[in-house]
């Protein structure tokens, strides 16, 4: 099944200036989820975020404070738990996600999307934990709880559809 860009939102957890440079290739990581909410940006498409007890870990990255909304501030490692249900848009029924950590906030956010019916896209390249062994399991989970991992490209092609999309070049642009 394609992923429908009138039914997604891109959801970016806890990329915190404080928490990234523990992530391994947290740097890689962050760009790719600033690529990604670019993208979702252009066109036009919601980009939550959230920020894990910023009052300690501090605020998410500036890059990507500039590309969402206000983040949901959580206590929780799941952010449905905080209220995350209630800033996602009727239309969405697709949740691309990115962010840190992978088998933390990451993982207890997805499989509470997927419980409540959600298509959960957790995107490979710009989800990362301090551990290479923690995100690789976070993922190996997520597939068998029924999320389908997607790179960076699928998402953007899928909800291009087409090369006279108006976005196009523009998208091009942040995928090369």
């Amino acid at each position: 099944m394609l992923i429908q860009a009138h039914q997604s939102a891109l959801l970016v957890i806890d990329p915190q200036e404080k928490l990234l440079p523990a992530i391994h290739e947290g740097q890689a990581v962050l760009a790719q989820i600033v690529r990604m909410a670019r993208i979702a940006r252009l066109l036009e498409l919601p980009v939550i975020a959230t920020e894990q007890m910023p009052d300690k870990l501090g605020h998410n990255h500036p890059d990507i404070v500039q590309l969402c909304d206000a983040p949901l501030s959580k206590q929780h490692f799941d952010a449905c738990a905080d209220g995350l249900l209630a800033m996602i848009p009727p239309s969405v029924r697709q949740i691309v996600i990115a962010g840190c950590e992978a088998h933390i906030c990451v993982l207890q956010t997805a499989l509470s999307l997927l419980q409540q019916g959600y298509r959960v896209l957790p995107l490979l390249e710009a989800c990362g934990s301090r551990r290479p062994l923690d995100r690789d399991a976070a993922f190996e989970r997520l597939r068998a709880a029924g999320a389908t991992p997607v790179t960076l490209e699928m998402v953007a092609y899928e909800w291009l559809r087409e090369s006279g999309h108006p976005q196009f070049r523009a998208v091009l642009k942040l995928v090369k």
